[in-house]
């Protein structure tokens, strides 16, 4: 007799129809609403200071930036007292006098010493390349993982695999543009990792969904599905769990440079950890995965 620790199987169709709403949800942002993209993609200025008079703050610092007519700049604090972040989004001022001119300039309407602890300044044309690769780094580790899935697994499991990643991806994009959250390289970054952990755990619950199969040929998918879950739930939880408790105190502590990376890691654990589970186990039953399968996939191995 088998023994189930928790029904995830009865939960199937409720999380399917919630997946589907937020994964459609989240396209309609990213379309409709677009994507926050950062200096890195668009092109223009970063610039980190440090002021050390306290009696100076951002609107201060925002007149000063006002009267040297640069156009859109944003300007933040972060980390210490006195620590700032601009971000000037002008595309073509990227010479070497024109930053000079702008650490001169700041100096004088402020009147304070000031210390330009990073500038960065980034081209229309690096940006547009930035961007293309940014994509061109997704694709690939889609395709690769694609490749992998499927030599590693039958059809279905690599099919299965690939929508919970798109699914997994698109959603954690979604929330950025939901939210307005600046796409920077870092959050490429963090996207990379976020295929290489959904597919990671995606992968432990195949490789059990396939064990099942083969040993309990009398049980449907569903039921097979629901046993190889439980079966692997401590690992999930234990992993999921230590990984979040390290991203949470980079996203606390880390600084406002991290804060995207780290949010954007934060949804790809949780959002990986709960498709690997409600998005990519239940897809099997709409492939028609069953014990069958694995005796096809036997009879095509047996020469």
């Amino acid at each position: 007799m088998i023994k189930k620790n928790f029904d995830f199987s009865s939960q199937f169709k409720k999380a399917n129809f919630l997946s589907l709403t937020i994964f459609i949800l989240s396209i309609f942002f990213i379309f409709f609403k677009g994507l926050n993209f950062g200096i890195d993609f668009k092109g223009g200025t970063l610039i980190e200071l440090r002021i050390d008079n306290k009696n100076i703050g951002i609107s201060d610092i925002r007149s000063s930036f006002s009267n040297l007519n640069l156009g859109d700049v944003s300007i933040k604090e972060f980390g210490k007292k006195g620590d700032y972040l601009i971000k000037i989004e002008q595309a073509d001022n990227q010479e070497t006098d024109f930053i000079a001119k702008i650490k001169s300039d700041v100096k004088k309407n402020l009147q304070s010493e000031i210390n330009f602890r990073r500038v960065e300044n980034v081209g229309p044309k690096v940006s547009s390349e930035l961007l293309q690769s940014g994509l061109l780094a997704i694709s690939l580790a889609l395709v690769a993982m694609l490749f992998y899935i499927w030599i590693r697994f039958e059809w279905q499991f690599s099919l299965g695999s690939i929508i919970a990643l798109f699914h997994d991806v698109i959603i954690t994009v979604g929330i950025f543009s939901l939210l307005s959250f600046e796409i920077n390289l870092s959050i490429i970054a963090a996207v990379l990792t976020i295929v290489g952990y959904s597919m990671n755990d995606t992968v432990v619950i195949y490789d059990r969904i396939r064990e099942n199969l083969s040993k309990f040929t009398k049980l449907n998918i569903n039921e097979i599905s629901n046993l190889s879950i439980n079966e692997t739930l401590s690992r999930t939880i234990i992993t999921s769990m230590t990984t979040l408790l390290a991203l949470l105190s980079i996203f606390i502590v880390g600084g406002e440079i991290l804060r995207g990376f780290s949010f954007a890691m934060i949804l790809g654990v949780v959002i990986g950890t709960y498709s690997s589970i409600f998005v990519a186990a239940p897809i099997l039953k709409f492939l028609k995965v069953s014990s069958k399968t694995m005796e096809k996939k036997d009879e095509e191995i047996v020469p």
